[in-house]
């Protein structure tokens, strides 16, 4: 067969199943079209899982002599010459979108500008344009999208239920609305009312208009020239699926798995296997920095600096999650004095910690002596309610003096009652709390003003302790091994030239690379804790996450999980019992540490019982 040149029918179905893939593109389309307007205000309509669309809007409208052109392929106003592709302020710039829905569909385009007397319209069948009329019709464009496919049985065929393509259409709109909350939008699925969203002040507002969730939080983040603004919940709210975290570049809805990795990687120790958070991040940098010409549906950017992207959307979240923002202000934290007297010193254990991953038997046995406590103030613990303000600098609170927890839960004997007590005032939300005892040897029984909380022991103490260890790590107090010869790590030359471009953030991680070839890697120096059979297979993951997603986190994992492992395995145990005193002890060390609510694996540190609830359960209310 010889070489032929397509007819425009056949081009023009050829460039609609690349644009239009499903319904949701097309909706996704159109109200792009009418943002890019001006309109201030989108109503969309749409039947029998999207093959009948109404879109109105109140833009600026068209002229009607455009409206023939707006059907033509390769017709637009949003650019003229090539650099403008590198300019964009529009949704829309090829001018395909309208010309592909028209040769797959009954087309009717109605517009009108504001100083026209009355509104044009213009019908399409399948491509095929008929001649202008003069209608009634308010400012603004509507196009309405009858008989989608059915001059292509084929593509009908690859439609999923009507319940599916609508509720893609409607995440479509979703998206849309997140992404202009200064738009008011009002949906309809099969004639009824499904969404109205008024338009907002600003970006949380809307968020939580949509998504239905408070409170959220703000975190903002910049490296170089790309920022990244992240509405958030808290680790206390999460989804099932990743469905919930939304991502825009340029106030463009995309999929990016970099993004999306660097989201969850902001959670990191906070959520458990299987959970996910609920984000809305959007990341904005200068306009020739990121092509959005990659994909045809416009679902996809190409950053010029990925990692920069990455580390953005990572420490915006990251920087307020930290904070623990979703605690009431009397109950936040108030960290201490900084610890710089925490040094690797202060464990011992630190030295063999590459063995807790790959031997677990050549970790530190834990003693085995006598744990019970001869206090009768266990045996007779009084339940009622307390004032519970915060006293004075005057009043004295117990402390039990030891150097740090993971000592402390190698020597349990030294907090018996005999310990030695030096005074200070309670602070912070846990310390607040007043120790009735001890439930099943594993939870601590505490009460507030209005409520009873259990705190999981051993899920608490380990988080004190991986809070110290990891701030060890980062303050640089932890001892860095020298190597008397660069170990040498073969990788591919991309992987090499990833690594040795963040070679000074690495640095600051207490590893210390440089080129020992175009295919290998020398690591000179790295810290202690790190074993170095491991080295080779952190290094190589970070690598693969810097050249596939712009950015990683490999080696804080690594070392976070190394010493969650470590804290794990060194402090209090579930069903061992403890005194009133180390009880004590260790709410007031959790008051040092924002985070205080997880342990290093995610899992909730306390559970809480308001009284109305027990009060209910007894009959006392109703």
């Amino acid at each position: 067969m010889s070489i032929q040149v397509l007819s425009p029918e056949v081009v023009d179905q050829i460039a609609a199943g690349e644009v239009v893939e499903r319904p949701a593109h097309l909706v996704k389309e159109l109200v792009e079209n009418s943002i890019d307007a001006g309109a201030t205000r989108v109503h969309v309509e749409f039947f029998d899982g999207g093959r009948i669309v109404k879109v109105i809007d109140n833009g600026k409208g068209m002229a009607p002599e455009d409206l023939p052109k707006a059907l033509e392929r390769f017709a637009t106003s949003k650019i003229s010459k090539t650099d403008d592709l590198w300019r964009l302020r529009t949704f829309g710039f090829r001018g395909e979108a309208l010309a592909s829905i028209a040769a797959v569909s009954k087309l009717t385009l109605t517009s009108r500008r504001a100083d026209d007397e009355q509104a044009h319209q213009l019908i399409s069948e399948y491509g095929r344009k008929k001649d202008i009329d003069k209608v009634g019709g308010s400012q603004g464009t509507t196009i309405l999208i009858e008989n989608l496919f059915d001059n292509t049985p084929a593509r009908l065929k690859f439609l999923k239920s009507d319940a599916a393509e609508n509720t893609a259409i409607k995440t479509t709109l979703k998206a849309m609305a997140l992404s202009h909350y200064d738009v008011e939008f009002r949906i309809q699925e099969n004639g009824k009312l499904v969404s109205f969203w008024p338009a907002c002040r600003n970006r949380k507002d809307r968020v939580e208009q949509i998504l239905e969730i408070k409170p959220l939080f703000v975190g903002e983040a910049s490296r170089e020239n790309v920022k990244a603004y992240a509405v958030f919940a808290d680790p206390h709210n999460v989804a099932k699926t990743a469905k919930n975290i939304w991502l825009f570049a340029q106030n463009r809805w995309i999929q990016d798995r970099s993004l999306q990795a660097a989201v969850n990687e902001a959670y990191r120790s906070l959520l458990m296997h299987g959970e996910y958070p609920i984000a809305v991040v959007w990341v904005e940098t200068d306009p020739d920095c990121v092509d959005v010409n990659i994909h045809p549906t416009k679902s996809q950017v190409k950053f010029q600096e990925p990692s920069l992207a990455f580390r953005a959307v990572a420490g915006a979240l990251r920087s307020t999650l930290e904070q623990a923002p979703w605690l009431p202000a009397q109950q936040r934290p108030q960290p201490v004095a900084p610890l710089s007297d925490v040094s690797s010193a202060d464990y011992p254990s630190t030295q063999g910690l590459p063995n807790f991953l790959n031997s677990p038997s050549a970790m530190p046995a834990m003693p085995k002596e006598n744990l019970a406590f001869d206090d009768s103030s266990l045996k007779a613990t009084s339940f009622q309610k307390k004032d519970f303000s915060f006293p004075s600098s005057s009043v004295n609170q117990p402390k039990v003096s030891y150097q740090t927890l993971a000592e402390a839960a190698s020597s349990r004997e030294s907090l018996g009652p005999s310990a030695v007590i030096e005074p200070e005032a309670p602070r912070g939300y846990w310390s607040s709390l007043e120790v009735l005892g001890q439930a099943n040897l594993t939870y601590i029984v505490t009460q507030a003003r209005d409520k009873i909380v259990f705190v999981d022991q051993h899920a608490a103490h380990e988080r004190v302790v991986y809070e110290k260890l990891m701030n060890a790590w980062k303050g640089g107090k932890v001892d860095v091994q020298d190597f008397l010869f660069p170990l040498a790590i073969d990788m591919s030359p991309e992987k090499v030239e990833a690594l040795l471009t963040l070679g000074k953030d690495i640095e600051r991680l207490g590893v210390f690379i440089e080129s020992l070839g175009p295919g290998t890697i020398g690591v000179k120096a790295a810290p202690l804790m790190i074993k170095e059979s491991i080295l080779s297979t952190v290094l190589d993951k970070m690598a693969n996450e810097i050249v596939e997603q712009g950015g990683s986190y490999s080696l804080e994992r690594v070392v976070g999980d190394i010493c969650a492992t470590m804290a794990c395995h060194s402090v209090v145990r579930a069903g061992q019992a403890l005194g009133v005193d180390q009880m004590k002890s260790l709410l007031r060390d959790m008051d040092q540490f924002p985070l205080s609510s997880f342990c290093p694996h995610g899992r909730p540190v306390s559970v809480e019982y308001p009284f109305y609830k027990l009060e209910k359960d007894f009959g006392r209310i109703v």
